[in-house]
């Protein structure tokens, strides 16, 4: 399977590059490499998931006992507030703002989950910011109902216009609730890593009756 591999092929390259830093006499062990499988649970029991990617690849990982599963809920714009912590998945822009694709509101309890400025795998060229709504206000007239967040992190700033129609999405703990998320037909975002040499999940983000994850 394309995963599989991709998580050996992950894990070979954790192996062959260790930090500079590291003394000789005492290598650290290569941190394990995440990969996410976007699509939706064709299979799942106690012991397994099995999930067909988005690409139309069929992919089976184990499913530990301490996998993590968060429910995504849609709300609505009006939940991203001044000093809210967010999550904005976005395309950049040529005059240097970020357009949103989506926007993640996280819980207060997760405040500063992965704060600041990175590539996104959703898409080609996609960004990440996680960071603190700083400014918010009404977005230019080419983007009519949209609104402008001025996003602060702890190494700078990006402006992002989130247009009209937007999915707006927030985080619930789900796994006391697994028998009613984690089934067939479920759409999910999993994460996994390559463990004793088999893809196994460790987190999964999960909508309920249908909902898509949108990152």
């Amino acid at each position: 399977m394309f995963k599989a591999r991709a998580l050996a092929t992950s894990l070979v390259i954790a192996s062959a590059v260790l930090p500079m830093a590291v003394p000789a006499q005492t290598p650290a062990a290569p941190a394990a490499q995440n990969v996410r499988v976007r699509g939706v649970i064709v299979h799942a029991d106690a012991k397994s998931l099995t999930v067909k990617d988005r690409s139309g690849e069929v992919v089976t990982l184990v499913r530990p006992a301490d996998m993590r599963v968060i429910e995504v809920l849609p709300v609505t714009v009006a939940a991203i507030k001044p000093n809210s912590f967010v999550g904005a998945g976005s395309m950049p822009q040529p005059d240097g703002t970020q357009r949103a694709v989506e926007v993640l509101v996280f819980p207060e309890a997760m405040r500063g989950t992965g704060e600041g400025f990175r590539p996104w795998d959703y898409m080609p060229n996609g960004t990440m910011t996680n960071a603190t709504v700083s400014a918010l206000s009404a977005a230019p007239a080419s983007v009519p109902g949209g609104q402008k967040l001025v996003l602060k992190y702890k190494d700078g700033e990006k402006t992002v216009i989130v247009p009209r129609g937007t999915p707006i999405v927030t985080f619930k703990p789900g796994n006391d609730d697994q028998s009613a998320l984690v089934v067939q037909g479920a759409k999910v975002v999993v994460t996994a890593q390559l463990k004793d040499g088999r893809p196994t999940a460790s987190s999964l983000l999960v909508g309920r009756n249908g909902f898509t994850p949108p990152m």
